[in-house]
């Protein structure tokens, strides 16, 4: 049984959109007024909210603004994630339990948030929603399933993270400020979390978006018709530099699939205009070290497309790489004719 607690808002779901339609916006002003008032308290948003905003112009600098400040300012509280992970497993069959039991934390994480900007992805989105609420967007908590190349998740899992969808001119986008915000490393003496700002999930593209993020409330996956659970779950590893670009795999549709010995494995993904096909290559690994291959590469319009034989049997990790960052892996396992 997968459960979640839902916060309820009214929201108007208009066409969807990314962050390409806003090419033609400089973000240099918002993003260094957010630079401007770091480490601002908490304990007054909406004075921290006019600060961030009133002297932008249009809505998409006012929410980057917003988004940039909360994702440079606030640290992942990677204790809390652990302990509310470790109680949903607990009560995952108890719904009314788990319940009363995250009513009574919810405050304590909240509380954390204001006084020591600390705070697990919940905080995050709920903060997200507030600001953009104040500056007078439509906003929404999204909870549902991230999915990274050290987390996997089976049909059984449990909803593990939260993110938000942003009504900009009427059209509805996608942004994941826990994500932008850094990484947790885990040291010796415990979890640290880096900031490290990460630009690639601020008004993402959809169709990149559902490769790592899954809501419980499928229409908020902005997609028609809908990607289902167990095809997220059976697609790619997918990591964040597949968000720069952005490039989104196509095909395979599966992480794991089969080829015949001597047999064209292919891969097809989607690139931007002015994507350079010598920037791309594969690398294979069946057990033991890398092998970087240069596959056959066309490229037409939108569409590259990367084929190599395999000409020896075995289960091979297979990386899509561009300018050396790993984009996605796929697992292919070579047999007999």
């Amino acid at each position: 049984m997968r459960f979640v607690f839902v916060l309820v808002v009214f929201f108007s779901v208009f066409t969807r959109g990314q962050r390409s339609e806003f090419d033609h916006i400089n973000f240099k002003k918002a993003d260094s007024i957010a630079m401007l008032h770091n480490g601002a308290s908490l304990k007054n948003l909406p004075v921290l909210t006019h600060k961030l905003t009133a002297s932008l112009q249009t809505d998409v600098q006012k929410f980057r603004a917003i988004y940039t400040w909360v994702s440079t300012n606030i640290e992942n509280d990677y204790s809390a994630y652990l302990t509310t992970r470790k109680k949903r497993k607990k009560m995952v069959e108890n719904r009314e339990a788990f319940l009363e039991w995250n009513t009574s934390f919810t405050p304590k994480v909240f509380k954390k948030l204001i006084d020591d900007r600390k705070t697990a992805c919940t905080g995050y989105a709920y903060l997200i929603r507030e600001m953009a609420s104040l500056a007078g967007f439509n906003c929404k908590i999204v909870n549902g399933f991230g999915r990274t190349p050290t987390l996997r998740l089976d049909s059984e899992s449990t909803p593990n993270h939260s993110w938000n969808i942003v009504e900009i001119n009427n059209k509805s986008y996608l942004c994941d400020a826990t994500w932008s915000a850094g990484h947790v490393v885990l040291e010796e003496n415990g979890p640290e979390f880096q900031n490290d700002y990460f630009d690639g999930y601020f008004l993402a593209d959809p169709n990149l978006f559902i490769k790592n993020h899954y809501p419980v409330d499928i229409n908020s996956t902005l997609l028609t018709p809908p990607l289902s659970f167990k095809e997220f779950i059976q697609g790619p590893v997918i990591y964040k530099e597949a968000f720069t670009a952005p490039i989104i795999p196509l095909s395979p549709k599966k992480m794991h699939f089969e080829v015949l010995k001597n047999e064209k494995v292919s891969f097809s993904l989607q690139v931007p205009n002015d994507f350079k096909k010598e920037n791309i290559y594969l690398v294979f690994n069946n057990g033991g070290s890398d092998k970087k291959v240069i596959p056959k590469i066309t490229l037409k319009e939108n569409k590259c497309t990367l084929q190599h034989t395999l000409e020896k049997t075995g289960l091979y990790d297979v990386h899509i790489k561009v300018d050396n960052a790993n984009v996605a892996t796929y697992v292919v396992k070579v047999k007999r004719k």
